[in-house]
């Protein structure tokens, strides 16, 4: 697992030359590119969500494509259309903005639900279809979607169906006032993305990704995993707990944050870790839970603070 924890740290190293304070996120989002799943972003703008991106895709060598959702966005202009060519009078397929290795969607709350089913459905296959006609999209394939807060005018959250879709959901948040004055030193002659070059090729990223799978899962863990997705669903706060789906989201990501630690081997440390942005938006509060100003995170974390850690061998 060498390789992957050295693969890792390149890419993060070069991105914290353009972003910084941020591990925790940097490191929420390789796991998730380990586990081939994709990333929502909720956040206010400015917070860098564009230039985490671009730097992840720079950092990977990665075809990067951005696709700006508004009301106004059609199916075919994320997937792409047949176009008819009259020279050779046939159809011809012109592909779109999905047809990268890392897709930004913008404002994915902005445009129709009709636009975000095209858009999620590419994400959940790997591939499109057009007139019946199957495209693989080509991998290391990650999209990383953001969107405004819930209470912005003008948008179309997404279903509990979609959102369960996305691997991870995160916020990056506003910088501390030390990393907003290092952010400015940073950007005073030029853009620091600029700088960025390649530190890992996409075939070396394509083959971590098949490498996590290989991370053992102890029978202690695994039960440890499936009493938290439990507890979930039989909590009083939560009106719906978490799916099968969101089983294999945890079992997956603990595999490849194990790995990114150096281990071939899972720990219940490596679970607590990641639990929080993998599950908290597969759950739906209830109607009183939300009067009560209570968030989904706080909900997790109390799950899982009541549930007892199985104790590990030391050698895993």
């Amino acid at each position: 697992m060498t390789d992957i924890t050295n693969i890792a740290k390149r890419i993060i190293d070069n991105v914290e030359l353009v972003i910084v304070g941020k591990r925790p996120q940097l490191i929420l989002s390789i796991v998730s590119w380990l586990c081939e799943g994709h990333i929502l972003l909720e956040d206010v703008p400015g917070v860098a969500k564009t230039i985490l991106a671009r730097a992840f895709a720079r950092s990977v060598g990665c075809k990067f494509k951005r696709i700006q959702c508004t009301p106004a966005l059609l199916p075919t202009d994320v997937t792409g259309a047949s176009i008819f060519n009259p020279k050779t009078t046939e159809f011809e397929f012109r592909p779109g903005p999905i047809f990268g290795q890392l897709i930004l969607a913008d404002e994915i709350n902005r445009a129709t639900p009709r636009t975000q089913a095209a858009l999620l459905e590419a994400m959940a296959e790997s591939r499109v279809t057009v007139d019946g006609v199957s495209h693989e999209l080509p991998p290391p394939f990650l999209v990383i979607a953001t969107q405004n807060p819930v209470d912005h005018e003008g948008t179309f959250p997404l279903p509990e169906a979609q959102l369960d879709r996305f691997l991870m959901k995160m916020q990056l948040g506003y910088p501390s006032m030390d990393d907003e004055l290092k952010m400015l030193e940073m950007l005073q002659h030029e853009h620091p993305l600029d700088r960025i070059s390649p530190v890992v090729s996409a075939e070396e990223l394509v083959a971590c990704q098949t490498a996590v799978r290989n991370v053992h899962v102890d029978s202690k863990v695994r039960q440890y995993l499936v009493e938290i997705i439990h507890a979930t669903r039989d909590c009083e706060d939560l009106g719906l707990g978490a799916s099968p789906r969101g089983s294999i989201a945890l079992f997956r990501t603990c595999q490849a944050l194990a790995a990114m630690r150096g281990r071939d081997y899972v720990q219940p440390d490596d679970l607590k870790f990641i639990v929080s942005p993998v599950l908290a938006h597969r759950v739906i509060l209830t109607p009183d839970a939300r009067l009560r100003k209570i968030t989904a995170e706080h909900v997790i974390n109390e799950i899982v603070a009541e549930i007892a850690v199985p104790t590990m061998a030391q050698n895993g």
